[in-house]
């Protein structure tokens, strides 16, 4: 972006490097990425709320809808009008709610751990090879959101700012990631589930907060992961000052997460599948090629070439092996569903 200015969008560097195959390839890596993160927080709400309140149900055209689906629907509903706003700066209001809601949720987990009962005594195994292609997917999942960050820097007043966003950004995620990780494990060993807070007992007011603080993080994320999406096919279709037919195409994005949600329900092999086929490649993979085709003084041998090189075989073998491991876990949950 620094080196051409009209480079406004992640498909706009896989252009410049590889030209029209390249925009191809990238944008239908970033936006299914994208999508299926969009489904992956409508399964957190639902799996949240279900535990919370597990006997709810209601019937829509005569059929009855409960449990974790008919969370999803709600939590859909209440999340479209968010979605209909067009603006990035006014969405980046919303979801800074969501960095005090990761920080209030790892320390009510600790405090939970720590101060109520639960204890941070589990043994387990340390490593474990057979799981470290899912513990790297899902651990890649958690820096998905990157997709986003040209369009993010293109809505910034100050641009020249970004790059120390983008340092904080990681910073602190990687430091949220991570504790969450060890917390978690500690406090539940093997049996803990795909997302922490369903460990945790209900009855606590603490444990209450940590899973209603779990709640906000769609409401504060949704919107702007489907803005890209819908801004993209706003632009393929030439649409961009019809409201209407905006807030249809956003309206039908949400519609097909939800399909997509209540088809495969599982959080954690989703994510693990997002992490090792769509995370790996558009974090890892394509930025080392993209870089390496259109800076040619990467191309000589030297300590910089050789980082590269090694980052694109380990990427390489995660998302093969990920990407397996990840759709025979999804077909062998939905076979038996």
């Amino acid at each position: 972006m620094d080196v051409d200015p009209v480079i406004k969008s992640y498909p706009d560097i896989g252009a410049q490097a590889f030209g029209k195959m390249g925009r191809a390839i990238i944008s239908i890596f970033m936006y299914l990425e994208l999508f299926l993160l969009a489904v992956e927080l409508l399964i957190m709400e639902g799996d949240n709320l279900h535990k919370l309140y597990p006997y709810v149900h209601f019937h829509i055209l005569g059929i009855e809808v409960g449990g974790k689906q008919a969370f999803i629907v709600l939590t859909a509903l209440v999340l479209l009008p968010t979605t209909w706003l067009s603006s990035l700066s006014r969405l980046a209001y919303v979801s800074a709610g969501g960095i005090l809601a990761s920080v209030i949720l790892v320390f009510t987990v600790f405090w939970i751990g720590a101060f109520e009962g639960v204890g941070f005594r589990e043994n387990g195994d340390l490593w474990r090879f057979n799981g470290l292609p899912m513990a790297i997917s899902l651990y890649t999942f958690c820096y998905c959101g990157h997709a986003v960050f040209p369009t993010l820097c293109t809505s910034m007043k100050d641009k020249n700012q970004f790059p120390k966003v983008l340092i904080v950004c990681f910073v602190l995620s990687t430091i949220s990631y991570g504790s969450m990780a060890v917390i978690g494990y500690l406090m539940y060993g093997e049996n803990l589930m795909s997302q922490v807070t369903l460990n945790l007992p209900t009855k606590n007011i603490s444990s209450k907060i940590a899973i209603y603080t779990t709640l906000v993080s769609p409401i504060t994320k949704y919107a702007i992961i489907v803005s890209p999406m819908a801004i993209a096919l706003e632009e393929t279709l030439t649409l961009h000052n019809n409201k209407l037919i905006k807030l249809i195409i956003r309206t039908v994005l949400v519609i097909s997460t939800v399909i997509v949600a209540l088809v495969v329900p599982f959080f954690g092999y989703v994510m693990a599948f997002i992490g090792a086929f769509l995370s790996i490649s558009a974090a890892v993979l394509f930025p080392c090629l993209c870089y390496l085709k259109i800076n040619k003084a990467s191309r000589k041998f030297g300590v910089e070439l050789v980082f590269i090189l090694v980052i694109l075989v380990l990427g390489l073998f995660v998302a093969v092996i990920g990407t397996y491991v990840s759709i025979r876990d999804i077909v062998k949950h939905v076979s038996t569903k």
